[in-house]
């Protein structure tokens, strides 16, 4: 009997040692999970550097440690900035369409379109702490130099289509200046005479290797990362359909060569409200225009049917790669 008992409290032992061991074992795991589980809900991994690429027919490796590390901030930026980037898109289905072929028609490469994603975030009615404005960002007195009117009621900085084209002739002249579509693109930002100076004070000849303010240096990175991004959405997180892209608009054109008195009289008349007239016309910058010279303006009313998201009609997609089958 007694000889029983102690072997059921032998076996009593080792299956409560067994148990204990068991539950050890279990919260060292659970320890061990807690130590090694992430901060946050989801990872977050840094994307690939690309070995080279192309921008406005010149190409750039990205094997030196400067030129790697730049991009690398700019395209890891523009990744995980979700809601910039994507507005960004729907922004470019409406923009671009527009001054692609303006840029074309001036003998400028495609690519400088990405010039004015960074400067404005492809905003016409962009306004920088700097005062510069529209959706190239000029300076008053660089817009007027290009041909742009900025007066009271009429700034052409804010004329998308003129805008354009006084841009494409800056960088123009850049170009003829420096002889690369890189160091044009620099002096945008950060001014030819600092461009040129800096070269000759640097003694270096290509205007990617010298030492400037952080806003230039970081520009042109800018420029080739959100290209990047755009070439290839999918690569980088960003799944877009058709109906989430800004539909492009169309207009009636109507030309004027008299003052305006009143343009919410003037918009009434045309079936749009002055908000509507304000959103495509932001180069009109009062409540009347002013024009005792007789120059030609030409003034876009959105006609009726751009007005709407129709259901069951997929806004036209300006370029395919940005949507998911």
């Amino acid at each position: 009997m007694k000889k029983s008992i102690f072997i059921i409290s032998i076996a009593a032992l080792v299956t409560g040692f067994g148990s204990l061991l068991l539950v050890t074992t279990s919260m060292n795991n659970v320890e061990k999970v807690e130590a090694e589980r992430p901060l946050v809900l989801s990872m977050t991994a840094s994307v690939a550097i690309p070995e080279k690429m192309e921008f406005a027919g010149e190409p750039i490796l990205f094997d030196r440690y400067d030129r790697r590390e730049r991009m690398d901030r700019e395209l890891n930026s523009f990744t995980y900035f979700h809601s910039t980037t994507l507005l960004l898109f729907k922004r470019a289905n409406r923009i671009f369409p527009i001054i692609e072929p303006l840029l074309e028609r001036e003998g400028m490469p495609n690519d400088l379109k990405y010039l004015a994603v960074i400067e404005s975030s492809l905003d016409p009615r962009a306004i920088s702490p700097a005062r510069a404005a529209g959706l190239w960002q000029f300076l008053q007195s660089t817009g007027r130099e290009y041909g742009l009117e900025v007066s009271a009621t009429v700034d052409e900085r804010y004329h998308i289509e003129k805008s354009t084209v006084a841009a494409s002739r800056y960088l123009k002249d850049a170009y003829r200046r420096y002889g690369s579509w890189s160091a044009a693109a620099l002096s945008y930002n950060g001014g030819q005479g600092r461009i040129t100076n800096e070269l000759r004070n640097q003694q270096v000849d290509d205007a990617l290797d010298l030492w400037l303010a952080e806003e230039t240096t970081r520009y042109y990175y800018r420029m080739l990362a959100i290209k990047q991004i755009f070439e290839n959405p999918t690569q980088y997180g960003f799944v877009i359909q058709p109906e989430h892209l800004h539909k492009p608009m169309e207009f009636k054109r109507i030309k004027v060569t008299t003052s305006i008195p009143n343009l919410v009289t003037f918009a009434k008349q045309h079936q749009v409200s002055y908000a509507q007239l304000k959103d495509f016309n932001s180069w009109l910058r009062d409540t009347k225009l002013t024009n005792t010279s007789g120059k030609t303006y030409t003034i876009l009313i959105p006609k009726e049917e751009s007005l709407y998201y129709q259901k069951g009609r997929e806004p036209e997609v300006h370029d395919p790669a940005w949507v998911r089958e």
